[in-house]
Protein backbone atom coordinates (compact mmCIF):
# COMPACT_ATOMS: atom_id res chain seq x y z
CA UNK A 1 0.00 0.00 0.00
CA UNK A 2 1.32 3.46 -0.92
CA UNK A 3 2.55 5.66 1.92
CA UNK A 4 1.22 9.20 1.51
CA UNK A 5 2.90 12.40 2.66
CA UNK A 6 0.07 13.06 5.07
CA UNK A 7 0.41 9.60 6.63
CA UNK A 8 4.16 10.01 6.93
CA UNK A 9 3.74 13.43 8.56
CA UNK A 10 1.40 11.98 11.18
CA UNK A 11 4.37 9.98 12.47
CA UNK A 12 6.36 13.14 13.21
CA UNK A 13 6.02 14.61 16.71
CA UNK A 14 7.67 17.71 18.19
CA UNK A 15 8.66 18.49 21.77
CA UNK A 16 7.74 22.13 21.12
CA UNK A 17 4.53 22.83 19.21
CA UNK A 18 4.31 26.41 17.83
CA UNK A 19 1.70 28.24 19.92
CA UNK A 20 -0.21 29.63 16.94
CA UNK A 21 0.62 26.98 14.33
CA UNK A 22 0.29 23.47 15.79
CA UNK A 23 0.53 21.64 12.44
CA UNK A 24 4.06 22.87 11.61
CA UNK A 25 6.28 20.08 10.24
CA UNK A 26 9.89 21.36 10.32
CA UNK A 27 12.04 20.27 7.40
CA UNK A 28 14.97 19.28 9.64
CA UNK A 29 12.85 16.88 11.72
CA UNK A 30 11.10 15.57 8.60
CA UNK A 31 14.43 14.85 6.89
CA UNK A 32 15.71 13.04 9.98
CA UNK A 33 12.57 10.88 10.11
CA UNK A 34 12.87 10.12 6.39
CA UNK A 35 16.54 9.16 6.78
CA UNK A 36 15.68 6.82 9.68
CA UNK A 37 12.97 5.09 7.66
CA UNK A 38 15.16 4.86 4.54
CA UNK A 39 17.96 3.28 6.57
CA UNK A 40 15.60 0.76 8.16
CA UNK A 41 14.26 -0.23 4.73
CA UNK A 42 17.76 -0.27 3.19
CA UNK A 43 16.90 2.19 0.42
CA UNK A 44 19.54 3.28 -2.14
CA UNK A 45 22.02 6.10 -1.56
CA UNK A 46 21.58 9.03 -3.95
CA UNK A 47 23.86 11.97 -4.75
CA UNK A 48 22.36 15.28 -5.86
CA UNK A 49 24.57 18.00 -7.33
CA UNK A 50 23.90 21.50 -8.62
CA UNK A 51 26.16 23.26 -11.12
CA UNK A 52 26.66 27.00 -10.86
CA UNK A 53 28.61 29.51 -12.91
CA UNK A 54 32.23 28.78 -13.86
CA UNK A 55 31.60 25.04 -13.64
CA UNK A 56 31.43 24.97 -9.83
CA UNK A 57 29.44 22.25 -8.12
CA UNK A 58 27.76 21.70 -4.79
CA UNK A 59 26.69 18.15 -3.98
CA UNK A 60 24.89 16.39 -1.16
CA UNK A 61 23.89 12.79 -0.44
CA UNK A 62 20.60 11.36 0.71
CA UNK A 63 19.27 7.85 1.26
CA UNK A 64 16.02 7.22 -0.58
CA UNK A 65 13.24 4.86 0.34
CA UNK A 66 13.16 1.71 -1.82
CA UNK A 67 12.40 2.60 -5.45
CA UNK A 68 9.01 0.88 -5.48
CA UNK A 69 5.57 2.32 -6.35
CA UNK A 70 4.46 2.52 -2.71
CA UNK A 71 7.24 5.02 -1.90
CA UNK A 72 7.35 6.87 -5.25
CA UNK A 73 5.42 9.92 -4.05
CA UNK A 74 7.54 10.37 -0.90
CA UNK A 75 10.82 9.95 -2.81
CA UNK A 76 9.72 12.56 -5.35
CA UNK A 77 8.61 14.96 -2.62
CA UNK A 78 11.97 14.63 -0.89
CA UNK A 79 13.97 15.23 -4.07
CA UNK A 80 11.80 18.14 -5.17
CA UNK A 81 12.15 19.89 -1.80
CA UNK A 82 15.93 19.31 -1.73
CA UNK A 83 16.27 20.63 -5.28
CA UNK A 84 14.25 23.69 -4.32
CA UNK A 85 16.53 24.26 -1.33
CA UNK A 86 19.68 23.96 -3.44
CA UNK A 87 18.38 26.27 -6.16
CA UNK A 88 17.66 29.14 -3.80
CA UNK A 89 20.45 28.66 -1.25
CA UNK A 90 23.34 27.62 -3.48
CA UNK A 91 22.12 28.76 -6.90
CA UNK A 92 22.67 26.98 -10.19
CA UNK A 93 21.20 26.03 -13.53
CA UNK A 94 21.74 22.25 -13.81
CA UNK A 95 20.83 19.61 -11.21
CA UNK A 96 22.33 16.12 -11.49
CA UNK A 97 20.48 13.11 -10.10
CA UNK A 98 22.70 10.31 -11.44
CA UNK A 99 21.00 7.11 -12.54
CA UNK A 100 17.45 8.33 -11.84
CA UNK A 101 16.14 9.03 -15.35
CA UNK A 102 12.45 8.83 -14.49
CA UNK A 103 12.77 11.07 -11.41
CA UNK A 104 14.91 13.59 -13.33
CA UNK A 105 12.33 13.77 -16.13
CA UNK A 106 9.53 14.20 -13.63
CA UNK A 107 11.41 17.04 -11.91
CA UNK A 108 12.09 18.68 -15.28
CA UNK A 109 8.36 18.70 -16.08
CA UNK A 110 7.53 19.90 -12.55
CA UNK A 111 9.85 22.92 -12.83
CA UNK A 112 8.50 23.80 -16.28
CA UNK A 113 4.93 23.90 -14.96
CA UNK A 114 4.26 24.00 -11.21
CA UNK A 115 7.61 25.66 -10.39
CA UNK A 116 7.71 28.02 -13.39
CA UNK A 117 8.53 30.91 -11.04
CA UNK A 118 11.80 29.23 -10.05
CA UNK A 119 12.66 28.40 -13.65
CA UNK A 120 12.05 31.98 -14.81
CA UNK A 121 13.90 33.72 -11.98
CA UNK A 122 16.76 31.37 -11.07
CA UNK A 123 17.18 29.77 -14.47
CA UNK A 124 16.50 32.43 -17.07
CA UNK A 125 16.99 35.72 -15.22
CA UNK A 126 20.02 34.77 -13.10
CA UNK A 127 21.81 32.17 -15.23
CA UNK A 128 20.45 32.93 -18.70
CA UNK A 129 19.00 29.48 -19.36
CA UNK A 130 16.15 27.22 -18.31
CA UNK A 131 16.77 24.92 -15.39
CA UNK A 132 17.88 21.45 -16.40
CA UNK A 133 17.42 18.23 -14.45
CA UNK A 134 19.45 15.28 -15.66
CA UNK A 135 20.26 11.69 -14.71
CA UNK A 136 23.73 12.02 -16.22
CA UNK A 137 26.82 11.29 -14.14
CA UNK A 138 28.16 14.27 -12.23
CA UNK A 139 31.09 15.77 -14.17
CA UNK A 140 34.50 15.94 -12.55
CA UNK A 141 35.37 19.59 -11.95
CA UNK A 142 38.09 21.23 -9.85
CA UNK A 143 36.99 22.40 -6.39
CA UNK A 144 35.96 26.08 -6.40
CA UNK A 145 38.36 28.71 -5.10
CA UNK A 146 36.91 31.39 -2.85
CA UNK A 147 39.49 34.08 -2.02
CA UNK A 148 39.46 35.16 1.63
CA UNK A 149 38.36 38.70 2.52
CA UNK A 150 40.68 39.20 5.49
CA UNK A 151 41.43 42.54 7.07
CA UNK A 152 45.16 42.32 6.61
CA UNK A 153 44.63 43.19 2.94
CA UNK A 154 46.76 46.18 1.99
CA UNK A 155 46.38 49.07 -0.42
CA UNK A 156 44.03 52.02 -0.78
CA UNK A 157 40.53 50.61 -0.88
CA UNK A 158 37.03 51.99 -1.37
CA UNK A 159 34.00 50.24 0.09
CA UNK A 160 30.43 51.31 -0.64
CA UNK A 161 27.11 50.09 0.74
CA UNK A 162 24.12 50.82 -1.49
CA UNK A 163 20.93 51.00 0.55
CA UNK A 164 17.43 52.03 -0.44
CA UNK A 165 17.64 55.47 1.21
CA UNK A 166 21.36 56.25 1.39
CA UNK A 167 24.75 55.36 -0.07
CA UNK A 168 27.47 54.76 2.52
CA UNK A 169 31.19 54.82 1.77
CA UNK A 170 34.42 53.89 3.53
CA UNK A 171 37.97 54.84 2.60
CA UNK A 172 40.46 52.25 3.88
CA UNK A 173 44.26 52.45 3.69
CA UNK A 174 46.44 49.44 4.60
CA UNK A 175 43.64 47.91 6.63
CA UNK A 176 42.78 51.05 8.60
CA UNK A 177 39.57 53.04 8.12
CA UNK A 178 40.46 56.60 7.05
CA UNK A 179 36.97 58.01 6.56
CA UNK A 180 33.31 56.93 6.41
CA UNK A 181 30.23 58.81 5.28
CA UNK A 182 26.75 58.56 3.86
CA UNK A 183 24.81 60.36 1.14
CA UNK A 184 21.04 60.34 0.66
CA UNK A 185 19.51 59.12 -2.58
CA UNK A 186 16.20 57.75 -3.90
CA UNK A 187 16.95 54.91 -6.33
CA UNK A 188 13.80 52.78 -6.28
CA UNK A 189 11.69 54.71 -8.74
CA UNK A 190 14.39 56.21 -10.96
CA UNK A 191 13.88 55.05 -14.57
CA UNK A 192 17.08 56.59 -15.93
CA UNK A 193 20.00 54.11 -15.72
CA UNK A 194 22.42 57.06 -15.87
CA UNK A 195 21.05 58.26 -12.54
CA UNK A 196 22.24 55.03 -10.92
CA UNK A 197 25.60 55.14 -12.68
CA UNK A 198 26.39 58.73 -11.70
CA UNK A 199 25.17 58.37 -8.12
CA UNK A 200 27.22 55.23 -7.46
CA UNK A 201 30.23 56.77 -9.20
CA UNK A 202 29.87 59.83 -6.96
CA UNK A 203 29.87 57.59 -3.88
CA UNK A 204 33.16 56.01 -4.97
CA UNK A 205 34.59 59.49 -5.67
CA UNK A 206 33.61 60.72 -2.19
CA UNK A 207 35.68 57.94 -0.64
CA UNK A 208 38.54 58.36 -3.12
CA UNK A 209 39.02 61.97 -1.97
CA UNK A 210 40.44 60.60 1.29
CA UNK A 211 42.99 58.28 -0.37
CA UNK A 212 46.21 58.80 -2.30
CA UNK A 213 44.85 56.62 -5.08
CA UNK A 214 42.39 53.73 -5.52
CA UNK A 215 43.71 50.15 -5.63
CA UNK A 216 40.40 48.30 -5.25
CA UNK A 217 36.65 48.86 -4.95
CA UNK A 218 34.16 46.70 -3.03
CA UNK A 219 30.39 47.04 -3.27
CA UNK A 220 27.64 45.80 -0.93
CA UNK A 221 24.15 45.84 -2.39
CA UNK A 222 20.84 43.98 -2.11
CA UNK A 223 20.19 41.65 -5.02
CA UNK A 224 21.70 38.80 -6.99
CA UNK A 225 25.06 39.34 -8.67
CA UNK A 226 26.94 36.86 -10.84
CA UNK A 227 30.49 37.72 -11.95
CA UNK A 228 29.83 41.38 -11.03
CA UNK A 229 26.77 41.56 -13.29
CA UNK A 230 23.43 42.70 -11.88
CA UNK A 231 20.92 39.88 -12.30
CA UNK A 232 18.22 40.91 -9.81
CA UNK A 233 18.34 44.18 -7.87
CA UNK A 234 15.58 45.99 -5.99
CA UNK A 235 17.49 49.29 -6.25
CA UNK A 236 16.89 49.25 -10.00
CA UNK A 237 13.21 48.31 -9.97
CA UNK A 238 12.24 51.55 -11.75
CA UNK A 239 14.40 50.84 -14.81
CA UNK A 240 12.68 49.43 -17.89
CA UNK A 241 13.72 45.87 -18.87
CA UNK A 242 15.53 46.96 -22.04
CA UNK A 243 17.52 49.64 -20.19
CA UNK A 244 18.22 47.20 -17.36
CA UNK A 245 19.75 44.70 -19.77
CA UNK A 246 21.74 47.32 -21.70
CA UNK A 247 22.92 49.61 -18.89
CA UNK A 248 22.22 48.18 -15.42
CA UNK A 249 23.40 44.59 -15.90
CA UNK A 250 26.96 45.74 -16.83
CA UNK A 251 26.88 48.83 -14.56
CA UNK A 252 29.72 47.77 -12.26
CA UNK A 253 31.91 46.68 -15.15
CA UNK A 254 31.37 50.14 -16.63
CA UNK A 255 32.44 51.72 -13.34
CA UNK A 256 35.46 49.42 -13.13
CA UNK A 257 36.68 50.67 -16.52
CA UNK A 258 36.15 54.29 -15.42
CA UNK A 259 38.32 53.68 -12.34
CA UNK A 260 41.27 52.25 -14.27
CA UNK A 261 40.21 48.59 -14.22
CA UNK A 262 41.23 48.20 -10.57
CA UNK A 263 39.90 45.02 -8.89
CA UNK A 264 36.19 45.48 -8.21
CA UNK A 265 33.86 43.01 -6.48
CA UNK A 266 30.10 43.30 -5.95
CA UNK A 267 28.49 41.14 -3.25
CA UNK A 268 25.04 40.70 -1.80
CA UNK A 269 24.54 42.86 1.28
CA UNK A 270 23.61 39.83 3.36
CA UNK A 271 27.02 38.29 2.70
CA UNK A 272 28.75 41.56 3.54
CA UNK A 273 26.78 41.87 6.78
CA UNK A 274 27.97 38.39 7.73
CA UNK A 275 31.52 39.41 6.80
CA UNK A 276 31.30 42.47 9.05
CA UNK A 277 30.17 40.21 11.91
CA UNK A 278 33.08 37.86 11.23
CA UNK A 279 35.50 40.78 11.42
CA UNK A 280 34.07 42.13 14.68
CA UNK A 281 33.87 38.77 16.49
CA UNK A 282 36.55 36.58 14.90
CA UNK A 283 34.07 33.68 14.87
CA UNK A 284 33.65 31.92 11.53
CA UNK A 285 31.80 30.48 9.69
CA UNK A 286 28.95 32.99 10.02
CA UNK A 287 25.32 32.80 8.91
CA UNK A 288 23.52 36.13 8.98
CA UNK A 289 19.71 36.14 8.78
CA UNK A 290 17.69 39.35 8.41
CA UNK A 291 13.94 39.21 9.07
CA UNK A 292 12.33 42.29 7.60
CA UNK A 293 10.13 42.96 4.59
CA UNK A 294 11.30 39.57 3.38
CA UNK A 295 13.93 37.09 4.60
CA UNK A 296 17.52 37.79 3.59
CA UNK A 297 20.71 35.94 4.47
CA UNK A 298 24.46 35.90 4.02
CA UNK A 299 27.18 33.35 4.62
CA UNK A 300 30.94 33.57 5.30
CA UNK A 301 32.93 30.34 5.37
CA UNK A 302 35.75 29.33 7.71
CA UNK A 303 38.30 31.16 5.53
CA UNK A 304 36.51 34.53 5.72
CA UNK A 305 35.40 34.01 2.12
CA UNK A 306 32.14 34.80 0.34
CA UNK A 307 31.19 31.71 -1.63
CA UNK A 308 28.99 33.36 -4.24
CA UNK A 309 25.98 31.24 -3.34
CA UNK A 310 22.56 32.92 -3.55
CA UNK A 311 21.44 32.61 0.10
CA UNK A 312 17.87 33.51 -0.92
CA UNK A 313 16.39 31.78 2.12
CA UNK A 314 13.04 33.51 1.59
CA UNK A 315 12.24 30.80 -0.96
CA UNK A 316 13.76 27.69 0.61
CA UNK A 317 11.24 25.21 2.09
CA UNK A 318 11.22 25.03 5.90
CA UNK A 319 7.81 23.41 6.51
CA UNK A 320 7.07 20.05 4.84
CA UNK A 321 3.33 19.68 5.52
CA UNK A 322 1.28 19.47 2.31
CA UNK A 323 -1.07 22.31 3.31
CA UNK A 324 1.60 24.74 4.56
CA UNK A 325 0.98 28.49 4.06
CA UNK A 326 1.52 29.55 0.45
CA UNK A 327 3.74 32.44 -0.64
CA UNK A 328 1.76 34.74 -2.94
CA UNK A 329 4.73 35.62 -5.17
CA UNK A 330 6.35 32.24 -5.81
CA UNK A 331 3.13 30.26 -5.32
CA UNK A 332 5.02 27.70 -3.23
CA UNK A 333 4.08 26.49 0.24
CA UNK A 334 6.17 26.25 3.38
CA UNK A 335 8.94 28.61 2.25
CA UNK A 336 10.94 30.81 4.62
CA UNK A 337 9.38 34.20 3.91
CA UNK A 338 6.10 33.05 5.49
CA UNK A 339 7.89 32.09 8.72
CA UNK A 340 10.64 34.70 9.24
CA UNK A 341 9.50 38.13 8.06
CA UNK A 342 6.84 40.79 8.42
CA UNK A 343 4.63 38.49 6.35
CA UNK A 344 4.95 35.84 9.06
CA UNK A 345 3.84 38.33 11.71
CA UNK A 346 0.82 39.38 9.62
CA UNK A 347 -0.10 35.74 8.99
CA UNK A 348 0.05 34.88 12.69
CA UNK A 349 -2.01 37.92 13.71
CA UNK A 350 -4.91 36.16 12.00
CA UNK A 351 -4.60 33.36 14.59
CA UNK A 352 -5.17 35.81 17.46
CA UNK A 353 -7.91 38.19 18.57
CA UNK A 354 -5.54 41.17 18.69
CA UNK A 355 -7.21 44.51 17.79
CA UNK A 356 -5.05 45.05 14.69
CA UNK A 357 -6.47 46.02 11.31
CA UNK A 358 -5.36 43.19 9.03
CA UNK A 359 -5.82 45.44 5.98
CA UNK A 360 -2.89 47.58 7.09
CA UNK A 361 0.41 47.18 5.21
CA UNK A 362 2.65 44.53 6.79
CA UNK A 363 5.15 47.05 8.27
CA UNK A 364 2.33 48.79 10.12
CA UNK A 365 0.96 45.50 11.43
CA UNK A 366 4.44 44.70 12.76
CA UNK A 367 4.64 48.09 14.49
CA UNK A 368 1.23 47.44 16.10
CA UNK A 369 2.45 44.09 17.46
CA UNK A 370 5.64 45.70 18.74
CA UNK A 371 3.60 48.36 20.57
CA UNK A 372 1.52 45.64 22.20
CA UNK A 373 4.73 43.83 23.21
CA UNK A 374 5.78 46.94 25.14
CA UNK A 375 2.70 46.27 27.28
CA UNK A 376 3.58 42.56 27.59
CA UNK A 377 0.46 41.49 25.70
CA UNK A 378 0.33 37.66 25.89
CA UNK A 379 -1.09 37.24 22.37
CA UNK A 380 1.64 39.43 20.89
CA UNK A 381 4.18 37.35 22.81
CA UNK A 382 2.62 34.20 21.34
CA UNK A 383 3.42 35.49 17.83
CA UNK A 384 7.09 35.83 18.72
CA UNK A 385 7.15 32.51 20.57
CA UNK A 386 5.74 30.85 17.46
CA UNK A 387 8.37 32.41 15.20
CA UNK A 388 11.05 31.50 17.75
CA UNK A 389 9.86 27.88 17.65
CA UNK A 390 10.00 27.93 13.86
CA UNK A 391 13.55 29.26 14.13
CA UNK A 392 14.72 26.71 16.66
CA UNK A 393 13.64 23.90 14.35
CA UNK A 394 14.97 25.59 11.19
CA UNK A 395 18.50 26.44 12.38
CA UNK A 396 19.55 22.74 12.03
CA UNK A 397 18.30 22.80 8.42
CA UNK A 398 20.44 25.83 7.61
CA UNK A 399 23.38 24.23 9.43
CA UNK A 400 23.04 20.99 7.43
CA UNK A 401 23.87 22.79 4.18
CA UNK A 402 26.07 25.61 5.51
CA UNK A 403 27.75 24.80 8.85
CA UNK A 404 28.34 27.88 11.01
CA UNK A 405 29.65 28.80 14.44
CA UNK A 406 28.03 32.22 14.65
CA UNK A 407 24.39 33.02 13.90
CA UNK A 408 23.51 36.66 13.42
CA UNK A 409 19.82 37.61 13.71
CA UNK A 410 18.90 40.98 12.26
CA UNK A 411 15.94 42.88 10.82
CA UNK A 412 12.87 44.75 12.01
CA UNK A 413 11.11 41.60 13.23
CA UNK A 414 14.00 41.09 15.69
CA UNK A 415 13.59 44.58 17.17
CA UNK A 416 12.55 45.05 20.80
CA UNK A 417 11.14 42.60 23.33
CA UNK A 418 9.72 40.37 20.62
CA UNK A 419 13.18 39.70 19.23
CA UNK A 420 14.41 38.71 22.67
CA UNK A 421 11.51 36.26 23.03
CA UNK A 422 12.20 34.79 19.58
CA UNK A 423 15.88 34.20 20.25
CA UNK A 424 15.26 32.76 23.72
CA UNK A 425 12.63 30.36 22.34
CA UNK A 426 14.89 29.30 19.48
CA UNK A 427 17.70 28.56 21.94
CA UNK A 428 15.31 26.60 24.16
CA UNK A 429 14.19 24.43 21.21
CA UNK A 430 17.78 23.90 20.10
CA UNK A 431 18.95 22.90 23.57
CA UNK A 432 16.15 20.34 24.01
CA UNK A 433 15.89 18.89 20.48
CA UNK A 434 19.42 19.36 19.12
CA UNK A 435 21.72 19.66 22.19
CA UNK A 436 25.00 18.89 20.42
CA UNK A 437 24.29 21.57 17.81
CA UNK A 438 23.16 24.08 20.44
CA UNK A 439 26.55 23.77 22.14
CA UNK A 440 28.34 24.72 18.91
CA UNK A 441 26.38 27.82 17.89
CA UNK A 442 26.95 31.33 19.19
CA UNK A 443 24.24 33.95 18.69
CA UNK A 444 26.16 37.04 17.59
CA UNK A 445 25.48 40.73 18.14
CA UNK A 446 26.20 43.75 15.94
CA UNK A 447 27.21 47.11 17.42
CA UNK A 448 25.36 50.28 16.43
CA UNK A 449 28.53 51.54 14.69
CA UNK A 450 28.82 48.35 12.65
CA UNK A 451 25.12 48.50 11.81
CA UNK A 452 25.69 51.97 10.37
CA UNK A 453 28.96 51.74 8.42
CA UNK A 454 30.17 48.19 8.97
CA UNK A 455 29.00 46.96 5.57
CA UNK A 456 30.83 49.70 3.67
CA UNK A 457 34.03 48.96 5.62
CA UNK A 458 33.69 45.21 5.10
CA UNK A 459 32.99 45.73 1.39
CA UNK A 460 36.37 47.43 1.03
CA UNK A 461 38.07 44.12 1.76
CA UNK A 462 36.16 42.15 -0.88
CA UNK A 463 38.61 42.53 -3.80
CA UNK A 464 41.91 40.70 -3.93
CA UNK A 465 44.79 42.96 -4.93
CA UNK A 466 47.25 41.09 -7.13
CA UNK A 467 50.88 41.62 -6.25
Amino acid sequence: MALSLQEFNQQIHLKFVPALDPNFKPAAVWLAAFAKKAKALQGPQQTIAIMREHQTLFSTKVQLLPLTPEFAALNFFLLERLCKYLLWSKGGHTIFIPGQKELAQKLQTHYQTVRKFDDDLIGVQVYGQNLRFTSEEIPAVPPPHFPPCKKQADGCRVGIDLGGSDRKFAAVKDGEVVQTGEILWDPYHQPDPNYHLTQIDDCIAQAAQHLDHVDAIGVSSAGIYVANEVKVGSLFRGVAPADFKAKIAPLFKTLQKKWGNVPLVVANDGDVTALAAAYSSGQVPVLGVAMGTSLAAGYINENYAITGQLNELAFVPVDFRPDAPCDEWSQDSGVGVNYFSQQAVARLIKQTTLPIDQNLPFPQQLVAVQELMKKDDPQAAAIYETIGTYLGYTIPLYYQFDPFKQLLLLGRVMTGKGGEIMQAKAQEVLAAEFPSLAAQIHFGQVSERDKRHGQAVAAAFLPEIKK
